[in-house]
């Protein structure tokens, strides 16, 4: 069985338990799953205590919605469907975080060459997803960064899958260019 299957079988048995009345288990999922929504609050509200504030509210809103998962889609699915909502819903107009290091463990045992390279390759990045139309960057934000499949973004953001993969499609083909400008230029 693959570690995501595994995850997902995890996450399954958690929300049958929590609801059967163990409500300690719900931590099981925040820890799990705290990371890419405080992840996602970074990008949508550029803050990080207004992030923290955002991931709070969002695990506060699954808990009490988690008779309403139905086992459709994957767990993870769900919680980010609510997640992105809420995040909209906070932020009206879609920003991008200044930092896609977000998702990257501050220790991660580079060199200090190698962090130097890494850094300068985000910052990059950052500045080549900021020229993108917003719709590209969401898009393409939720399948590389937060994993997620056409399908599940289109349940998140209301875009037909066709949509989403143009999207994807033009966004990397754009931010390809970009990024060979900027590296011709350097």
């Amino acid at each position: 069985m693959s570690p995501v299957r595994d995850s997902e079988d995890q996450d399954i048995e958690v929300v049958r338990r929590v609801l059967d009345g163990d409500v300690e288990t719900f931590r099981v999922l925040v820890e799990r799953h705290q990371s890419r929504v405080l992840a996602m609050g970074m990008r949508f509200l550029r803050n990080r205590e207004s992030a923290e504030d955002y991931s709070q509210e969002v695990f506060l809103r699954v808990y009490r919605s988690l008779s309403t998962f139905r086992g459709e889609s994957r767990f993870y699915s769900w919680l980010m469907r609510i997640a992105y909502h809420m995040a909209i819903d906070a932020n009206s107009s879609v920003r991008r975080v200044e930092s896609l290091g977000e998702l990257e463990p501050a220790d991660s045992g580079r060199t200090p060459e190698e962090q130097l390279l890494y850094q300068r390759t985000r910052e990059a990045v950052q500045l080549a997803m900021k020229e993108l139309p917003s719709h590209h960057a969401v898009c393409i934000e939720l399948y590389f960064f937060f994993d997620l499949k056409y399908e599940e973004i289109s349940g998140m953001t209301g875009f037909p899958v066709n949509t989403i993969k143009s999207h994807v499609r033009r966004a990397k083909m754009r931010l390809r260019e970009t990024l060979a400008d900027s590296v011709t230029e350097a």
